[in-house]
Order: structure tokens, then C-alpha cells, then sequence
């Protein structure tokens, strides 16, 4: 079975932030960096080449593979701000309504800017997704 890409990696997340080339992207990164470390608790680390994330979760899928991935982690994308939920969104409607202007998929959501969502809508869902992706790992 091949490996994985996207693991933790010895790139310096301040670099990666300092290069990012929009600055609107910059700040809203260094914004969500805060936020997630607060939360979680963790120092970030760059998850291959543009994820910087927090913590680590081990994903089991229903064939028994596994799969390392961050607990909360963000990427600074040229198109949106995608910010990574273990948990997906499932019984989020309410704040996902709350949150303001995004998309988002299965555990995946989209930002334009930070400055278009509700800052303590959002970090309740990332809360909500941290507190349910721990206590599904015991």
C-alpha cells in the first residue's frame, strides 16, 4: 500500500505563512492558527506541503486501513481558506447557518475571508469537531 502524501513534514509553518502570497490569506492564516492552537491545545505543523495542522487523529476506514490526519488543520488556498473537520458537518446545519458566507463538503469548509463568517460561530465548530473526534478515538 503506498504512503500517505500528506503527513507531518519539518517545514516551519511561520515560513509557509510568511509566503503566502495574498496577504488577506496571510492574515486570515495567522487568525486560524491562533484560534486552532487555542483549541486544541497543540502546536501547528505543516501537513505536507500547504496544510498546517494541529494535533494528530488516527482514521480508521470501514476496511480496517488507517490513516493519520490532523485534528483541525487549515490551507491557505489561492481559490478559498479550506479549513479540514474530522468530524464532517452532520447536525451542524444550525451554526453552519449561523456561520455566514461559506460551502463546504463532507469534511471540508470553503472560505473566501475570515472577514465574511461569524469569528464565535466558527470557533464552535471547530470546538464541537475537536471534542467529537476525541471522544470517537476511546
Amino acid at each position: 500500500m503506498a504512503e500517505p502524501k500528506t503527513r507531518p513534514t519539518r517545514q516551519s509553518v511561520v515560513s509557509f505563512l510568511r509566503n503566502v502570497p495574498d496577504e488577506g490569506r496571510r492574515r486570515d492564516g495567522r487568525t486560524l492558527m491562533q484560534i486552532m492552537r487555542q483549541i486544541t491545545k497543540r502546536e501547528p505543523k505543516m501537513w505536507g506541503a500547504s496544510i498546517v495542522g494541529f494535533g494528530t487523529y488516527t482514521y480508521r476506514y470501514a476496511n480496517g486501513r488507517e490513516l493519520d490526519w490532523p485534528l483541525l488543520g487549515f490551507s491557505p488556498r489561492k481559490q478559498n481558506l479550506t479549513i479540514y473537520l474530522m468530524t464532517g458537518f452532520e447536525g451542524a446545519g444550525g451554526l453552519l447557518r449561523a456561520l455566514g458566507k461559506h460551502t463546504h463538503t463532507k469534511s471540508c469548509l470553503y472560505l473566501r475571508s475570515l472577514d465574511d463568517v461569524h469569528l464565535p460561530t466558527l470557533k464552535k465548530l471547530l470546538r464541537a469537531s475537536v471534542r467529537q473526534t476525541l471522544s470517537s478515538a476511546r
